[in-house]
This record gives structure tokens, sequence and C-alpha cells, in this order.
């Protein structure tokens, strides 16, 4: 009964933590000065990527199945938001904007962050292939070294889309600014610590929740981990999402999850190759291959000016549903 309470008490934190979280980071990037794609990749994507960094860093102290915990953990969170999260984001977009309304974030910056990953994502799906040590700690580094190069390239790209109208712009009042409260100094950033606080304490709770809901019904470690954590840890990058493409604010909304993902795709497997077994298995490399094929098919939509619609990001739902299929059916 512990385990289906937790789920119950840490959705609505979660929410209203995503909700404080999402209106203070419009208004610090505002303040910066800087655009959205460098408010919705860096700022809100790195901030909501907290809870899923935890799981593999508290697993992999944990010998044998606290490993196999932490290696499902570092590749189910990317595979949850190439597939399923963006499915979850286009059908809120059908929902308050219709099937055929064209998304529109900032394509050049969408560009960068699935080339990023794509790129990195591939380095760390070859290092389950090499030995244990040097080579490993070397690709490690590399992966590290990488995230910092996109860092570098997506804080220098910002200058030129303020130019050209992409800046952050807060649409709504911060919620804390509320007569006794707004003249406190710092308030952005007293909201945007009181959001991101929510968002990790009900994430942690929801995960504690799934965790003990999965050992109930007597699921793997591996299957636990890639599948049923991910759907907690992802929630808050869900969330967000959600909320700013009903907002019509599409750069944030897609830049939250690819901006996590080009997280994800370097940081996290640089802790899978240093702190865990990293050996490649059937269900990692196809969990893996599934994971760039979602980024793939979302690369390919911008080759040409085609407009991305909320139907296009179903292929990501329909990939998660294979994946599933191939759990089953293993």
């Amino acid at each position: 009964m512990i385990a289906p309470a937790l789920l119950l008490a840490a959705l609505p934190v979660i929410l209203v933590g995503a909700e404080l979280f999402t209106n203070a980071i419009e208004h610090v990037g505002a303040a910066f000065g800087v655009s959205e794609g460098v408010t919705g990749s860096l700022l809100a994507a790195v901030g909501t990527a907290l809870p899923e960094t935890a799981v593999p860093l508290l697993g992999s102290l944990h010998p044998g199945a606290g490993e196999r915990l932490a290696v499902g953990a570092v590749l189910g969170a990317p595979l949850m938001l190439s597939t399923l999260t963006m499915g979850v984001m286009g059908a809120a977009a059908w929902q308050s904007r219709g099937p055929t309304a064209a998304l529109t974030p900032e394509r050049a910056g969408l560009k960068r962050d699935l080339d990023w990953f794509l790129t990195l994502f591939m380095l760390a799906l070859g290092g389950l292939f090499l030995p244990r040590g040097l080579w490993r700690q070397a690709l490690a580094a590399i992966l590290v070294a990488g995230y910092v190069g996109y860092v570098t390239v997506t804080l220098r790209a910002s200058g030129a889309l303020v130019a050209a109208g992409h800046e952050t712009a807060a649409r709504t009042r911060l919620h804390l600014a509320r007569r006794a409260l707004k003249r406190l100094p710092g308030l952005r950033y007293i909201q945007l610590l009181l959001g991101l606080a929510g968002i990790l304490a009900g994430a942690q709770g929801f995960v504690v929740g799934i965790e003990g809901l999965g050992r109930l019904l007597d699921v793997p470690v591996l299957v636990l981990a890639l599948v049923i954590v991910p759907i907690a840890t992802e929630l808050p990058e869900k969330i967000n999402s959600v909320l700013w493409v009903r907002r019509r604010q599409d750069t944030l909304a897609f830049g939250n999850i690819t901006g996590a993902l080009v997280f994800q795709g370097s940081l996290l497997p640089a802790l899978g190759l240093t702190l865990t077994p990293w050996r490649p298995s059937t269900l990692l490399l196809v969990t893996m291959l599934i994971t760039m094929a979602g980024v793939g098919l979302l690369r390919l939509r911008l080759r040409g000016a085609t407009a991305i619609r909320p139907y296009h990001l179903a292929a990501g739902g329909l990939l998660y549903t294979a994946f599933l299929g191939y759990l089953l059916a293993a």
C-alpha cells in the first residue's frame, strides 16, 4: 500500500514544482537576455535532468543489482525522452492546437541539439565494446568534453538568435510576485529553487514508489530501470514540455527535451563507462538503437522546410510501443 500512496502523493508535488519552475525559468532567461534555445536546452534541461542523474549514481554504489539498475537508468532516460516523451508532447499539441497545426521551434538550435546527441550517443554505443580500463576512461572524458563543447556552441549562438527575435520572453507574471513578496530581491531565483526542489522531491518519491511497485509485481531489475524508473525521472521533462507546447512556446518545449537528451547522451554514459560494467547485451543494444531511431526520425523531418506537426511526433509513441512489445516477447 505504501508504493501506490507515494505515487499519488508525489505526482501533485511534481506538477506544482514544474509550474513554478517553467514560470521562473522564463523570467531568469529573460533577465539574462539569452535566447529561448539557451533557456530550454541548457537552463531548463539541466535542472530537470537531475532526478535521472541521481539514479545511476546511487545504483552504482551497490554491486550486482544496483549496477544493473544504474546501466538501465542511464539508457532508459534517453529512450523515454526520444520516444514516449516526444509522443506525449505531440498528443498535447494535437489536443490543444489540432493534428495539423505547425509546431515552430527554432530550427537551427533543434538541429544542433539532435546532431550533438546522435554523435555523442553513438560514441557511447561504441563504448559497450571497449575493454575496461584506460580506453573506457578516455571515452568517458571525451563524452564530458563533448558536452562542454555543446554548451559552448549553444551559448555562442545565443546572441545572433536574440538579434533575430528569438530572445526568451516571460509571457506571464512571476507566480510569487504577489503583494508582500513582490519586493523581495531575487524573487525569480527563489521561485526557481522552490520549483526545482518540488520537482526533485516529487521525482524522488515517485522513483521510490515505482521501485516498490516493481518489487511488488516482481519485475526484473533491468526492465525496472529501462521502463519503470524513467517514467518517474522523466516526468519533469514531460510536464514542462506539455506546459510550454500548450502555451505555443515551441522552442522551449522542444529544447527542454532535446537539451536533456544531449545531457543524458553524454554525461550519463560517461558515468556508466566509469562506474558500471557497461557490457553489451541484446536488450541494451536494442534500447540504444530505438533511441537513435526516435531522434533520427525527427532529424530527418528537419532536412527541408517541412513543418513539424503533432502527428509527426506520434512516431515516438509507436517506437516506444515497439520496444515494449520486444520486452514482452523476449
